[in-house]
């Protein structure tokens, strides 16, 4: 050990007070400091070198020569170090601040990091392990943090009672063809679940208001912008509410999400080049229309599409251009939705639910709507979608004794994500995608 390593060591020990980065970049100039984190950026030039550090908070630039650029010139790109410097203004140096550095100390080497500027997409899928330390994805997981605690804030200040659901399960809530199989420890097969909708409904009969944030998993072989095989799933369902009660709660909820992030992550959507304006805009009433006026809109459009069909991401796109800010589209075919869905009794080949579609091409990012609280009715209903009764016979019992009229959702948070940050990609929302292709690291 070198007598400046020495000397750096005993700085460390002697108790120094470790600062965030975000707090020094507000101290007047002159303060003496240390940080610690990564290396983020490295430019030698001779005589001085310049390191920028990032942690948590952000970044800042320190300068080192004589000695201390010595050790500087150690420190590879994400290298993890302590540094102490004086703080001085610099309007060159990110955040307007940079360190005099007097001293670093090496505390993890990193060399050839593998991470240059010239990657593809699939390679930091690849080393998404790295990647995540990336000030990008940095400031989507401070965004996804926001909308997580947006989520169970909404629904904890308006009486709602958070439940946990089983992730194993014995039978479809969506469709058959999506679930993925799992040998259980009996021998038997049962399920991921696709959806927590069906305990959530149980659940109603006991808290009346119950929601759940907890992964679903999807076995889709769609390769789409928007489509994740496990995804976290954000679900509520209330007793005696109706199709329009559900789709104001949604609508509460999105933009009670979105003025969080806008309240908290000015920082994060700056960084990402997301122009606020657009989530601005997306103050509740929403936009709604039928699924009728939206085949309208699409055959306008020059879009093929038959009455009945369920909407694509290409028809949801064209819909959105229409909007400035989230629409729900409602009232969709019994055919396009799942067996659940209560029919309008006014028209019963449509039903009482609805989607909401997010602007600026996102699509949908919530399902929901009435369910059918009739045992009559769910039984007839079953057996016409080609499933069978008795694989939904705890599902049934709920109609058998104290059915009432109830109502929920389901709102895809990786999507919202996406949407709120303006990102190209699902992938790019989560900090480990699961995709149909990918399920490494």
């Amino acid at each position: 050990m070198s007598a400046y390593e020495r000397k750096a060591r005993r700085r460390v020990m002697r108790g120094t007070c470790f600062r965030r980065i975000a707090e020094v970049l507000r101290m007047e100039d002159g303060s003496r400091v240390a940080v610690r984190g990564w290396v983020y950026r490295h430019r030698d030039l001779g005589r001085k070198v310049f390191v920028v550090v990032r942690d948590s908070s952000g970044i800042i630039q320190a300068v080192f020569d004589g000695e201390a650029a010595e050790e500087a010139r150690k420190a590879g790109i994400e290298a993890a170090v302590m540094v102490g410097g004086v703080v001085k203004s610099d309007a060159r140096a990110p955040g307007g601040k940079e360190l005099v550095g007097e001293w670093i100390r090496v505390v993890g080497p990193s060399h050839n990091f593998p991470i240059s500027r010239d990657v593809s997409r699939e390679f930091l899928l690849d080393v998404r392990h790295l990647w995540v330390r990336s000030r990008r994805m940095n400031a989507v997981m401070k965004i996804r943090h926001t909308v997580f605690g947006a989520l169970h804030e909404y629904f904890r200040s308006r009486g709602y009672y958070e439940v946990q659901c089983p992730m194993f399960i014995t039978a479809a809530v969506e469709g058959g063809a999506t679930l993925f199989p799992v040998k259980y420890v009996d021998g038997s097969t049962v399920y991921l679940t696709q959806s927590s909708q069906f305990y959530l409904e149980a659940l109603i009969y006991s808290l009346e208001k119950v929601y759940t944030v907890a992964p679903s998993f999807r076995a889709e072989k769609s390769r789409t912008r928007r489509h994740l095989t496990e995804f976290w799933h954000c679900e509520a369902e209330v007793a005696w509410a109706t199709l329009d009660d559900i789709m104001r709660v949604e609508e509460e909820l999105v933009w009670h999400v979105i003025q969080r992030v806008l309240e908290e992550n000015q920082d994060e959507l700056k960084l990402l080049g997301r122009d606020v304006e657009r989530l601005e805009e997306c103050k509740p009433p929403f936009y709604r229309i039928s699924y009728d006026e939206a085949i309208d809109i699409l055959r306008n459009k020059g879009l093929r599409i038959e009455w009945g069909e369920d909407f694509g991401a290409d028809e949801e796109r064209a819909l959105v251009e229409e909007f400035d800010k989230p629409v729900f589209v409602h009232r969709y075919p019994e055919k396009a939705k799942a067996f659940y869905h209560k029919s309008d009794p006014r028209r019963p080949e449509v039903t009482l639910s609805a989607d909401l579609l997010a602007p600026e091409g996102y699509g949908e990012i919530i399902g929901g709507g009435e369910r059918i609280e009739r045992l009559e009715e769910l039984i007839e209903k079953i057996k016409r979608f080609g499933l069978r009764p008795e694989d939904y016979e705890w599902y049934l019992d709920l109609r058998r004794y104290g059915s009432v009229p109830h109502a929920g959702f389901g709102l895809g948070i990786d999507r919202t994500v996406m949407w709120i940050a303006g990102l190209d990609h699902i992938v790019d929302s989560i900090p480990f995608p699961r995709t149909v292709r990918r399920v490494y690291p």
